[in-house]
């Protein structure tokens, strides 16, 4: 007899267990738990770090680029913003700062050194997302004529592939490069099929902001 009552209250015991299991996950509804939750929204906010358009610490800030600013903490601070023609840029609390002719890192410590006045210890991290100061031409027999941004270390064979290759009238063996230097045009010859057989890779040029790629 007492090992029957044993085993029946054990019964009950069991039943309770999993029916307030099935309210509290019934209550939850499915929901997440919380450290989960932080972990995704902490992985989200790192995935929506917007991307640099370069990564050179060299790279000096020119008119029309787009600049992330981000400041530590200060959401109400942080900001994308263009710069303007005149080569500044506007933030909250210190309103207009001089931004072209600056790298990133220095513009940086600019942004906070001029913080200083409203917060403690600003953070400041600048990011390149938009490269429009920098421009190369690419004209005569290819796909898309026109200007495109210059990259970093962008070369011929690179710009003639953004501009998405020639055209069956293209004369690859007598392309050459107009450039600028010190008020006079020069211009540099390059024999695509050379440079692609690595006969003169030398002509496979490093391009400079002006540079226009003629391919007759």
């Amino acid at each position: 007899m007492h090992r029957t009552i044993v085993f029946v209250v054990a019964i009950l015991l069991a039943n309770a267990g999993i029916t307030q299991a099935a309210q509290q996950e019934k209550k939850d509804g499915g929901k997440e738990p919380a450290a989960t939750s932080a972990r995704n929204t902490s992985a989200a906010a790192t995935d929506n770090k917007p991307a640099p358009a370069t990564t050179d610490p060299a790279y000096v800030i020119g008119a029309e680029d787009v600049l992330n600013i981000d400041v530590w903490k200060e959401p109400d601070v942080s900001r994308t913003v263009p710069v303007r023609p005149d080569g500044r840029i506007s933030l909250p609390l210190i309103n207009d700062v001089q931004a072209a002719g600056l790298s990133p890192e220095q513009l940086a410590a600019t942004v906070a050194e001029s913080l200083r006045k409203y917060l403690n210890e600003p953070q400041v991290t600048v990011i390149v997302t938009a490269i429009n100061s920098q421009r190369i031409f690419v004209v005569g027999e290819v796909q898309h004529v026109g200007a495109f941004p210059l990259i970093p270390g962008m070369t011929v064979l690179q710009a003639l592939s953004g501009a998405g290759g020639f055209t069956p009238f293209a004369n690859v063996k007598k392309i050459h490069v107009m450039r600028v230097r010190d008020g006079k045009h020069i211009e540099l010859p390059v024999n695509y099929r050379e440079v692609l057989k690595g006969d003169n890779p030398d002509q496979n040029i490093k391009l400079e902001p002006g540079d226009t790629v003629v391919v007759p």
